[in-house]
């Protein structure tokens, strides 16, 4: 058996798992609050910890632990080790040696690292809703809009592992200006903040929707999912909201449907959990937008493998690496 750990660094929490690769089955996983206002020194000294317990806890003989793979949300130096740019964690993290700093901690453990959305497209293609196809990309909905692509089964790295940054294709040249400096991506219109800042605007403007009953008129409140729920009440203040976001993505995924053919498209992170709300108008806009290609054999779905897809995604990828 081949027993590595994923570990994935996020903003709000860190979660690491005892993998077993050939099975696709997590042994045991936790999960720790990154505090990342503590800096990097300290964040890595609890990942590493983290990492440490799970191994100890997961009743596999460390020993048979082979090695550890790390996604982090930004810009990787995958060949030196080094984060260059996490712009969601406070110090941005520019030259930190995430790979050789957890190494040394966890007993000289081979490390690999790369990108959180690319460990999760991973994960879904080799053991989740993409298995047996040659082609998938996968569009991670959330604070963000991350992207990853597999061709001819392979991982699309590119230049410094940043192929498949599919949230920021420019789907509008007079759009608003999205986070990464561009103007009109998809993100800028779809992400997790775009859809709650919709609904905030909706109640702002007096419009008669169950939104602000649900949020008891506190903006603070109005998050994608309560949005959902009202659109599942029938509100068509919602439902317009999710068609509107659902258009966008639609348009990025056409986009990559006439690119790289692929077989399948699946939609992971918080937002994708809207299902049909989501999935409908970006069936939608893909059958309006796409004719070069047979858009009907395109499955666009939902990932099966939720907060679990990173971690077997990065188990598997420290595999890879380790040839093993």
């Amino acid at each position: 058996m081949k027993y590595l750990v994923g570990c994935d660094l996020g903003g709000t929490n860190i979660k690491a798992g005892v993998v077993d690769v050939e099975a696709g089955e997590v042994i045991l996983s936790k999960s720790t609050p990154t505090l990342a206002r503590e800096l990097h020194d300290a964040v890595m000294a609890r990942m590493a910890d983290l990492i440490n317990e799970v191994i100890g806890e997961s009743g596999v003989d460390p020993e048979l632990v082979l090695g550890i793979g790390v996604s982090a949300p930004g810009e990787l130096d995958m060949e030196n080790g080094l984060t260059l740019f996490l712009p969601n964690l406070p110090g941005q993290w520019h030259n930190v040696p995430l790979r050789d700093t957890l190494s040394k901690a966890c007993g000289d453990r081979p490390v690999s690292m790369l990108n959180d959305v690319r460990a999760i497209t991973l994960g879904e293609y080799t053991f989740g809703v993409g298995r047996g196809v040659d082609n998938m990309a996968c569009y991670a909905i959330g604070t963000g809009i991350g992207g990853g692509i597999v061709v001819h089964g392979k991982l699309v790295l590119g230049i410094g592992g940043t192929g498949g940054e599919l949230g920021h294709q420019t789907i509008d040249f007079n759009g608003p200006r999205c986070g990464c400096g561009n103007y009109g991506c998809v993100e800028a219109y779809a992400s997790a903040p775009a859809i709650a800042s919709m609904g905030v605007k909706a109640v702002q403007q007096g419009l008669t929707t169950k939104i602000a009953e649900l949020c008891d008129y506190d903006l603070n409140k109005i998050t994608p999912k309560l949005i959902a729920e009202a659109a599942e009440m029938g509100d068509e203040i919602a439902n317009e909201i999710y068609r509107d976001a659902g258009e966008a993505i639609g348009t990025g995924i056409a986009n990559t449907m006439v690119t790289i053919s692929p077989r399948k498209v699946v939609l992971a992170g918080g937002v994708a959990a809207a299902g049909e709300l989501l999935l409908a108008p970006i069936r939608d806009t893909i059958q309006k937008r796409v004719f070069i290609m047979p858009a009907e054999e395109v499955e666009v779905v939902v990932g099966e493998l939720g907060s679990d897809a990173g971690i077997l995604g990065m188990a598997e990828w420290a595999s890879q690496q380790l040839d093993l």
